[in-house]
């Protein structure tokens, strides 16, 4: 039987704390000086979003790719305001959109040709509903979305880990989760991503939260020493 990919529904959230208990003893046990990031750390508070729609969240990952994130608010936010009274995207009308009018909001060429490519295989159903999903492994949901153009294995990865919340996805390219992992560790050289895939291993089966821990490494001063974890 294929092992059921986390979600969280709202029936499960009294499970949040005994799962997160678990899965941060697990990471601290593997090192001291990750048991130390842990304790010093703001405390792993990612939760699936129940009402996500793959379309939007994807056509809003594409216009911030490369871009500041005051930037691509704004270029994202004039690309909204050209569906008013909309709480959710409609694919097909972004596909009717003229490709001048989604540029005059600051989209790039490319980016443009990305998002209509996203509504057309939202459409044809190679882009799942939330509803497919929650039922598909992550390494399915990843083939999948990645036939979109302009959609490559980091973005699907973020999706996963941020908007449907699965605890065992280990984003080897990310630079930010290379970086943190230096750090912790303090290694001069980051890890390439096959390197890193190997020694992901070792937090199996909660390598989101790890990847969380090492994105977190990079918010905190060099100098803090705390170590005692919140889950004591």
């Amino acid at each position: 039987m294929r092992p059921r990919p986390w979600t969280c529904g709202l029936s499960e959230l009294w499970e949040i704390p005994v799962l997160m208990k678990k899965a941060i003893n697990h990471l601290a046990r593997t090192d001291p000086r990750f048991a130390a990031l842990i304790g010093r750390s703001r405390r792993f508070d990612v939760i699936a979003n129940e009402l996500v729609r793959p379309f939007d969240a994807l056509a809003e990952s594409i216009a911030y790719q490369q871009l500041s994130g005051k930037a691509a608010a704004t270029i994202w936010g004039r690309v909204r305001a050209l569906y008013p009274k909309r709480k959710w995207l409609d694919p097909a009308l972004v596909l009717k959109t003229p490709d001048e009018t989604l540029r005059a909001c600051g989209l790039s060429g490319s980016k443009t040709a990305a998002l209509k490519d996203l509504a057309a295989k939202t459409i044809d159903g190679t882009v799942p509903t939330r509803r497919e999903l929650v039922r598909m492994t992550d390494e399915e949901i990843i083939e999948r979305l990645t036939k979109v153009r302009g959609i490559g294995r980091w973005t699907v990865e973020m999706l996963l880990l941020f908007e449907l919340g699965r605890l065992d996805v280990w984003p080897v390219a990310d630079y930010g989760v290379q970086k943190g992992f230096a750090k912790t560790f303090g290694r001069r050289k980051l890890p390439t991503p096959k390197q890193f895939q190997k020694i992901g291993e070792k937090w199996r089966p909660y390598r989101s939260i790890a990847a969380w821990y090492f994105w977190r490494a990079l918010d905190a001063p060099a100098t803090e020493t705390k170590t005692k974890s919140r889950f004591d």
